[in-house]
């Protein structure tokens, strides 16, 4: 029988699901301690998984599927990986990665969402658009968890996730640096396509449903929206981000 996930290691986490794994196999394989593969399985995906793993000399145990249900609570899609912990970060680690960083500037700041597919699903964009740095306020908010892993595909081995105690200090700082806070808002007057994102940039987006808090809207340098006809009057978070951090990835890319 194989042991719980809370049972593991403390520095370890166990990731699940065929695309998060072999997404971390590719790009992060050498923080993979460990592979446990479903008995029987061998369509093609899993064949992959199983390649690059055995090229990195990573141990693979061949278990059975009632195993990966108890070590996973479902939804593994037949492998499962134990990783060295994502370790979260803090304000230190941010100023710190923004002095070393050689690129301009590119964050993204999720203001309270409590949704895991929401975080998963914007940091899997984050990553993609090329986000240096995904920061979230200590309180009210969710974190890391396996739903969160599962839905970013891999992104939260990627990217830093930077909790901070006081999300409109941590924006003055940034905007002491000469770092331009940008928030989506329905309510704004400027538009996401006539605003510059190629300079020093945090674009925050704010929590399902209400949207960026009081302060942290007052404390954004400015506030755009994005441009729809429909009837419906807004988009899921995780969409709305997509399209905000690949406007920027866009004028970025001609800079």
């Amino acid at each position: 029988m194989i042991e719980n996930k809370n049972d593991s290691d403390s520095d370890s986490d166990w990731l699940f699901g065929l695309h998060t794994v072999y997404s971390v196999l590719k790009t992060s394989g050498s923080k993979i301690k460990e592979l446990r593969v479903q008995k029987g399985r061998d369509d093609q995906r899993f064949k992959k998984i199983i390649n690059l793993a055995q090229l990195q000399d990573i141990p693979l145990v061949w278990v059975l599927r009632s195993d990966l249900d108890i070590l996973t609570g479902g939804s593994h899609q037949g492998v499962a990986a134990l990783s060295e912990s994502i370790g979260i970060q803090d304000e230190n680690y941010l100023f710190k990665l923004i002095i070393k960083e050689e690129k301009i500037p590119f964050l993204l700041i999720l203001d309270s969402l409590t949704d895991p597919h929401n975080l998963g699903a914007c940091m899997r964009s984050a990553e993609a658009a090329g986000v240096q740095a995904v920061i979230i306020p200590k309180d009210n908010a969710v974190g890391i968890t396996p739903v969160v892993q599962k839905v970013s595909s891999g992104a939260t081995e990627l990217i830093p996730l930077i909790v901070v105690t006081n999300l409109s200090r941590t924006i003055k700082q940034l905007q002491d640096k000469g770092i331009w806070v940008i928030g989506a808002a329905g309510e704004a007057e400027d538009l996401l396509y006539d605003t510059d994102l190629s300079g020093p940039l945090a674009l925050v987006m704010g929590a399902e449903e209400k949207g960026l808090r009081r302060l942290t809207r007052e404390n954004c340098d400015t506030l755009v929206k994005i441009p729809m006809i429909g009837l419906v009057s807004s988009l899921n978070v995780s969409v709305a981000t997509g399209v905000c951090l690949f406007e920027a990835l866009r004028q970025r890319g001609k800079r």
